[in-house]
């Protein structure tokens, strides 16, 4: 996304990461972009208690603010790039946080996801070690955790593309881009409105 590294070269850019965690991610996008602010969002308490302390350890945390609360919340129309990494999964409603990503992202801003890189069918056959582990971290941790809330869409590890592209679809954006990026772990969307 060049356009979107230009912008946050130039400056002044306000960043969100739904969904931070520990907010390894909100500190290595303001470490990488010294004229960025990046606001993280999580509800739970000792992530966001451990990412404070992760921010002040790598001397940004006067650019990094983390917030327990939910990104639905955010102002609409803030941030020049909304990204959530490896959690839209784990999310019990992923169309209504697709939805909040959209109207927090201020107009020409962009939103990125990044989520496993599920393959769109698994056959007994199937070589691939990465299908293997996302399929069983599916089953022993991410829909359980998924399905902890009231009419959870019980996504699970393993969200293809399709499923992706319709929850996308279903929050408003017009476009997804699977982005040329090769990795053996995570697939990158950018999602336009």
């Amino acid at each position: 996304m060049p356009d979107v590294v230009g912008h946050l070269r130039d400056g002044g850019a306000r960043v969100a990461d739904v969904g931070c965690g520990c907010g390894w991610s909100s500190t290595a996008i303001a470490r990488a972009f010294e004229g960025v602010t990046v606001d993280g969002f999580d509800l739970d308490d000792a992530s966001i208690a451990e990412a404070r302390a992760n921010a002040a350890e790598a001397g940004v945390d006067g650019r990094v603010r983390f917030d327990v609360r939910d990104a639905a919340d955010a102002a609409p129309g803030t941030y020049d790039l909304v990204c959530c990494f490896e959690a839209l999964h784990d999310m019990a409603h992923p169309v209504a946080a697709l939805e909040a990503m959209r109207r927090m992202t201020a107009p020409g801003g962009a939103v990125l996801v990044v989520d496993e890189r599920a393959a769109d069918v698994l056959t007994p056959s199937d070589p691939d070690p990465i299908q293997r582990l996302l399929y069983s971290a599916s089953v022993l941790h991410c829909l359980p955790v998924g399905r902890s809330q009231h009419g959870s869409a019980a996504t699970g590890t393993v969200m293809r593309t399709a499923t992706f592209e319709r929850y996308a679809a279903a929050a408003g954006f017009d476009s997804v881009e699977v982005l040329p990026i090769e990795h053996d772990m995570f697939r990158f969307y950018r999602l336009r409105a």
